[in-house]
């Protein structure tokens, strides 16, 4: 697929998983179960969770990319790929209403969500933007830091991305990452599989070349680890997405042996 048909692909995806509640994306292992529960898994906290609207989270999540990013009060906070607004409300919660959070993504239908979510509870110190993020609609170093869910994985042109990260920083400006990367090549069935890049499979490069992609953006210091709750669909799986990957592998294969969740970190 071609990156048009690919954005348009998941557009339509994660459209309906804001149109439906919830389903199955990029954390199929999280896909039908409760949503508060599956967060936890992932490294959310009890008090975290408080802090968040409960309709926000839809369980899309690879990993807990504000407890890496250490924020402080005051901060401008960017969310790539910022869906129903859960690590939005989170990070908001811990700038204050000195600091702003600002969320972008590109389906219309999750923005909508997220903006309802924010009226409905009061939260003041966010903005959703509709966009991409190998375009992002924020100022040249704007940005203390930025944030990403599971959603990295699913831009065709990664480069790109990054390099708009860098110019969105601030000088000194970091990031925190959580997203899906590969611990080897994938069999060509499933490279070529168009569930398997809604659920953040096919999507992935390799470790390695995700760290080159991160350095040759210009960011320094940069530190790729594999998360310690690792999360991917699973092999047991019933939703659709999930069981497409698996028809597509070998019966002694193992999705678990090709891919992980990864905390990315670096600094402008």
């Amino acid at each position: 697929m071609d990156a048009r048909k690919i954005k348009k692909v998941v557009k339509d995806a994660y459209g309906k998983i804001a149109r439906d509640k919830g389903g199955c994306g990029c954390s199929s292992s999280g896909c039908g179960t409760d949503s508060a529960q599956f967060a936890k898994s992932i490294g959310y906290t009890e008090e975290e969770l408080k802090n968040i609207p409960k309709e926000a989270n839809m369980a899309l999540s690879c990993g807990n990319p504000t407890a890496l990013a250490s924020l402080k009060e005051g901060e401008t906070v960017l969310d790539l790929g910022s869906g129903a607004g859960f690590d939005c409300f989170l990070a908001a919660s811990k700038v204050g209403k000195n600091g702003k959070v600002i969320g972008v993504d590109m389906t219309p239908e999750m923005i909508k969500k997220a903006k309802s979510n924010a009226d409905r509870n009061g939260i003041k110190n966010v903005e959703f933007r509709f966009g991409e993020i190998e375009n992002l609609p924020v100022e040249n170093n704007s940005v203390d830091v930025i944030i990403s869910n599971c959603v990295l994985n699913l831009a065709p042109d990664k480069s790109k991305v990054f390099q708009e990260i860098y110019r969105v920083l601030k000088p000194g400006g970091r990031i925190a990452i959580s997203d899906m990367a590969l611990k080897k090549e994938l069999p060509e069935k499933i490279k070529k599989n168009v569930e398997a890049y809604v659920g953040c499979v096919s999507g992935a490069v390799l470790i390695s070349e995700y760290e080159r992609i991160v350095k040759s953006s210009g960011l320094k210091d940069v530190n790729i680890a594999l998360s310690a709750k690792s999360n991917c669909a699973a092999s047991d799986s019933e939703d659709p997405i999930s069981k497409a990957v698996l028809d597509a592998m070998e019966e002694s294969e193992s999705l678990e042996g090709y891919i992980a969740s990864i905390y990315v970190e670096g600094h402008k």
